[in-house]
């Protein structure tokens, strides 16, 4: 999407589609002066009740006045500023209603559209975000008439031209500057989630990440093979991999771009490429949904495009522990015994806890970037879905601060995580009889002994971990990865920055 910050009155606008908010009680200037240059339509369309007044609905009007079409955007019944919540909800709705007008641009008097307590700044990135996730279709594996892959969306605003006073407008440009780059970043993060198994494997994910690197000066990528894990003696992680005939890959993108001997922050996304459960064989029903399970790596990437994107100046290690969990005869069996890179023995009950056993050798393997804190992001437990819904990532920490700063961020990106206990009495549900530790802890509480697993490896820096089995895809008609928690972790960069 082409975005253009613009200064002008609304009412002055020569745009194929104006957009503009309205109250049912009281019409903002914008509307007012539009009012009377149509002679009253507007007045008459909204006393007709034609328009539902709740936020985010909308009207469009054609020949209405000078303007081609005239797109009425509900702010709900008196000019009370809206809550976040209904923010959101009036961005959704209007991505979705610029998707169907058949105009090449859309104008939009965005300085009216006012939240309580946020900056006209923010209420631009969430708009920009929006409209950059509801834009967005994957569909290069659709054929248009048989001659090629990826249908054209032939409606639809192309160019969005936000209207503000030249006074604010270089707020406004900032807020578009934050908001494409998470859209983007967040639509990168959705097309690697959304790709089948059978292309996006972890070859493919080190092949995007060496790419990444060649196009940014700032960034450097070094992939681990499994040889060179074997020789490192990351046996937990390899024995996800054994089953599979897609060998596994350690990625590590290094954005240097913050000062020099800067100690940085390491986001480690857990990479399954696909998920079978292994010799602990999943369900068939909606198994082709295990192909999301690599959606904490793809948030990664995102993040790192976004950083890149911003030019945030801050170094940031963007690993991916990448690997497919497949059953046959070399695959891990419940039972199972094996020495992680730290030393620590795994008694392996369940092949499906797999993750955990990627992740607790790459957080031992980030010792080595002295980071400054480590967060990893992770498809980790159903028992967060069940905790939480679908609604709200998982977060659990070894340092409050740095959960601390995790949830700010999430509140200011509405991008929604909520805090897990932990303690001892759940590290003793991973007691083995035969290892130092077992890879599940039972039903009860299983995200937070998840968690607890992978604590164990993070003991030399502060730590958080994101469980976003519940956030990271959407099943259903509207099945799709959403690119969760791209804002939150971008949120999380920039307030680290400033």
């Amino acid at each position: 999407m082409e975005f253009v910050v613009k200064s002008g009155a609304a009412e002055k606008q020569k745009t194929a589609c104006l957009v503009v908010g309205v109250h049912k009680k009281t019409l903002p200037d914008s509307a007012t002066a539009i009012d009377s240059l149509t002679g009253g339509q507007l007045s008459i369309v909204l006393k007709q009740g034609d328009l539902d007044f709740k936020p985010g609905h909308s009207l469009i009007l054609h020949s209405a006045g000078p303007f081609e079409r005239l797109l009425l955007l509900s702010m709900g019944d008196s000019d009370v500023p809206l809550s976040d919540a209904q923010l959101k909800k009036l961005a959704t709705n209007l991505a979705s209603a610029l998707q169907s007008v058949n105009a090449r641009e859309a104008t939009i008097a965005i300085e009216e559209i006012i939240v309580k307590d946020q900056s006209l700044r923010w209420v631009t990135r969430q708009l920009v975000e929006a409209i950059e996730y509801g834009f967005y279709q994957f569909n290069q594996f659709k054929n248009d008439t048989g001659k090629g892959q990826g249908v054209k969306n032939a409606r639809g605003v192309k160019k969005i031209i936000l209207l503000a006073d030249r006074k604010n407008a270089d707020e406004v440009k900032a807020g578009l500057t934050v908001g494409q780059a998470i859209g983007q970043g967040r639509n990168i993060a959705r097309t690697l989630g959304n790709l089948p198994g059978n292309i996006c494997h972890p070859t493919y994910l080190a092949e995007e990440a060496k790419n990444l690197a060649k196009l940014h000066t700032k960034l450097t990528t070094k992939v681990l093979n499994e040889k060179q894990m074997a020789e490192l003696g990351m046996s937990s992680l390899l024995s996800v991999s054994a089953g599979s005939d897609q060998e596994a890959r350690l990625i590590c993108m290094e954005y240097k771009n913050g000062k020099r001997g800067a100690k940085p922050l390491v986001l480690l996304g857990k990479g399954i490429t696909f998920d079978t459960g292994g010799i602990s064989l999943k369900p068939g029903a909606n198994m082709d949904e295990m192909k999301f399970d690599m959606c904490g790596a793809a948030s990664v990437f995102g993040v790192m495009n976004a950083i890149i994107q911003l030019d945030l100046p801050i170094n940031v290690i963007g690993m991916v522990a990448a690997a497919e969990n497949m059953p046959s005869g070399r695959a891990s069996r419940p039972g199972d015994i094996v020495t992680s890179m730290s030393g620590k023995t795994i008694e392996i009950l369940n092949t499906d806890a797999e993750g955990r056993l990627v992740l607790c050798d790459a957080l031992t393997y980030a010792e080595r970037y002295k980071p400054e804190a480590v967060v990893d992001i992770a498809t980790l437990t159903g028992a967060c879905v069940v905790a939480l819904g679908n609604h709200t990532s998982g977060l659990l920490s070894n340092n409050d601060e740095l959960a601390r700063e995790l949830l700010d961020a999430s509140n200011e990106a509405m991008d929604r995580a909520w805090q897990l206990p932990m303690g001892e009495e759940y590290n003793r549900q991973l007691d083995s009889n035969f290892a130092d530790m077992a890879n599940i802890g039972g039903p009860a509480a299983g995200t937070i002994t998840a968690a607890c697993f992978l604590a164990r490896f993070a003991e030399a820096y502060p730590w958080a971990h994101l469980d976003i089995a519940g956030t990271a895809w959407l099943s259903g008609k509207e099945k799709g990865a959403s690119g969760r928690p791209v804002p939150m972790l971008v949120q999380f960069l920039l307030n680290r920055v400033s």
